[in-house]
Formats: structure tokens, sequence, C-alpha cells
């Protein structure tokens, strides 16, 4: 049976899956990763003491994982090694084996994705090098909205700019379709084919709008910067702020990208924490305004994506902030009722599959598998299944 580990390389994290065909045998996440990197099983039931990095960079910490994961399995028949890739630009579209060429081409693309792209290059140059036999493959978070209508690709700026790549490409597109293949088991044939609105909320978000389960608008663009509010991103954001910022405060590139990237959204707002778990707790005052202008921009983002839809057969919350968030589901479905959504309150509060009163749009919470997607393209790109 084909074996495929895939990584999923975050800003201080790295998720991790081994897989046997469709089946994951161990699932885990290394944490604090430029800090004090630390070994955390999801799921398996092993002794996590032999995991020591020499270094505490996304590639030291990769190669550690690799040596404690040969200490307790036999990585001898490893099919291959699966990346989550966030930008693969225009020129790819699904997973793809990776050679010097698409290395340096996705390189190129590292500015769009700063915060995700650097650090995933960094671990396959590094296995590259020191596996060199090892297939390693790129799975692209951009290539599930390359099904969008061209119009929804183009910002209004003049056309050499849009013909030189600078598009809307989307992202979050390994969680997305994976929502779309467990949809239809949650609410239906009909429903999961229809006009559906996905809500990837976590510490980054954003919005997919769905029809026959392919991606037609998106509210990420050009960067993952754009669209909803998120942990430590701005999200949407008037472009005047940052000629403003530069031109009468004399705030430098990186001063700008820090500040949009790092210390704004969730954080920035409340001054207390990125977290939503820890806003929905504290008692200030500005903890409650971002989390009030969260739901507000969530709001905003699903009534646009009903609009271009012509209307609404079923709305998903995913991602942490989606999955684990009770509270934050009630306020923005309480302000839905226009749609004719009926929230289940009990249901919510359970975090159940199905949180709607069976009148009315579908309303679902699907548990994310960013890295079971990968382990599916990873070994169909090999043609192991």
């Amino acid at each position: 049976m084909s074996r495929a580990l895939v990584l999923n390389a975050g800003s201080a994290t790295l998720k991790f899956g081994l897989y046997e065909a469709a089946d994951c045998r161990l699932r885990g996440e290394v944490e604090r990763i430029g800090d004090a990197p630390a070994l955390r099983l999801v799921s398996g039931d092993l002794d996590t003491d032999g995991f020591a990095p020499a270094d505490s960079g996304h590639a030291g910490v990769a190669e550690a994982l690799l040596d404690w994961l040969g200490n307790h399995f036999d990585l001898e028949g490893l099919a291959g090694v699966g990346h989550r890739v966030v930008h693969g630009g225009t020129r790819l579209t699904e997973p793809v084996r990776l050679d010097a060429d698409r290395l340096a081409y996705l390189e190129s693309l590292e500015p769009l994705a700063p915060l995700h792209q650097p650090q995933s290059l960094a671990i396959i140059r590094d296995l590259m090098a020191r596996h060199p036999s090892l297939p390693q493959v790129a799975c692209f978070d951009t290539a599930f909205h390359r099904t969008q209508p061209r119009v929804r690709q183009l910002f209004a700026l003049p056309r050499h700019l849009a013909n030189e790549g600078v598009l809307r490409y989307g992202f979050h597109g390994l969680s997305y379709a994976h929502v779309a293949r467990q949809l239809p088991a949650v609410v239906g044939e009909a429903a999961a084919r229809g006009r559906v609105v996905v809500a990837h909320l976590g510490q980054g978000c954003s919005l997919c709008a769905l029809e026959n389960g392919r991606s037609v608008a998106t509210s990420m663009g050009f960067t993952a910067l754009d669209g909803m509010m998120m942990g430590s991103r701005c999200g949407r954001l008037d472009p005047g702020v940052v000629l403003y910022l530069q031109q009468q405060r004399g705030m430098s590139v990186a001063e700008v990208e820090r500040l949009l990237y790092r210390d704004s959204g969730l954080l920035g707002v409340s001054g207390i924490s990125a977290d939503m778990r820890d806003l929905l707790a504290s008692p200030s005052p500005h903890a409650e305004e971002a989390v009030a202008l969260f739901v507000d921009r969530l709001l905003e983002e699903i009534g646009a994506s009903v609009a271009l839809l012509g209307g609404l057969d079923a709305l998903v919350f995913t991602g942490g902030i989606g999955e684990h968030a009770a509270e934050i589901r009630a306020r923005t479905l309480n302000a839905l009722g226009w749609l004719g959504i009926h929230l289940d309150a009990p249901a919510n509060a359970r975090h159940a599959l199905r949180i709607d009163g069976k009148k009315g749009p579908a309303v679902a919470v699907v548990p994310t598998d960013e890295e079971g997607e990968m382990a599916r393209g990873t070994l169909a790109c090999l043609d192991t299944r």
C-alpha cells in the first residue's frame, strides 16, 4: 500500500500527516518554530521524546521530524512528500512533482505570500538536497480557484498588469476542495451542488462561493491580505491608507508589510490577542469591538457572495474559528434571517454538523482537512493509488 508524508507549513507551525492511501496513520503538529519547537500528536500514541531539531527553523524542524518518524515507521517505501504551497501562480493549477525549474518559479512568488511561501520552500529545498531520490510534490492553495470566470480574476487596473499576472488568485483552496468533497454527505447532493458559501475562519480567513462544487468567487485576491479581517492581517483596506502611511507617516515598505500582515486584524483592533478564544473570554471593550468588527466584516463578505451567486442553498463554516466558535456562528446567523436562515441554537452549541432549523438554506459546520486533501493530491500526482 502506498504511503505519503504531507507537510503543511505555517508561519510558526508545521502540521504533518502520514497516510497509507486514504487512511491517516499519524497526525501531529510542531509548534513554536523559530523559538522552542515542540512536537504534539493529534492522533497516534507514540513517544515524542526523540524529536530533537538541530535548529529551530522550518527546514531543521522538518528534517528532525523525518528522523523521528523513521524511528517509528519504515519510511523506505515512502512514495513521496506532499507540501502545502500557498501560491502556484497562473502556471501551476494542480499538484505537481517538483524540480529545479518549478522550484525557481515558486520562489518568484514568495512576495505574494510572505508568511507561508518562504517557509514551505525552505523545507522543500532542504529535503531535496538531503533526500534527492525522494519525490517532493507541491499542492497549491490557489489551484482550486482557477475555475473562476476571468472577470472575477481581474482588478480595475491597466490591462498590461493583468497580462503580467496581477490578478485575483484566492487562497485556502485545499480547505475548500475538502469541504466541497464532503458536503453532499452533510447537506445532500442538491444543496451541495447548488449555491454554496463556505467561510474558512481561522488565523487566516476567507470566503468562497461555489456552484456545482467549483469556485466561482472568493474574498482573497492577489495576496492573502485581502477580504476578511483575520487574526493579525487587516483584510480589505482602502489602498489610500497604504499611501498615507508611506507618504505622510514616513513608514518604509517593510514597516507597512509588518503592520498589515502581523500587527493588524483581531490583534491590532483589540490590542490583546490574535486568538478569537482569548477575545471571547475577555471583559475588555476593545476585545468586544474586535469581535464585533470581525462579525460585521463576515456579514459583508457573505452578502457579497450571495449576491454573486444569486441566492443561497447552503452556508458552511470551517477552520478553527468556524468549527469551534459557536458564538461567532450564532451572531452571524442571527443577522442573516433575511436569507431565510433559521439557527438551531442547541445544535450550534454542541458544534453539530447541521446547525440550521431544517428550514431555508442549509447551514453546516464541516471540519477542514487540508492534510487529507494534500495526501490525496500527492498520491494521485505520483500515480501510486
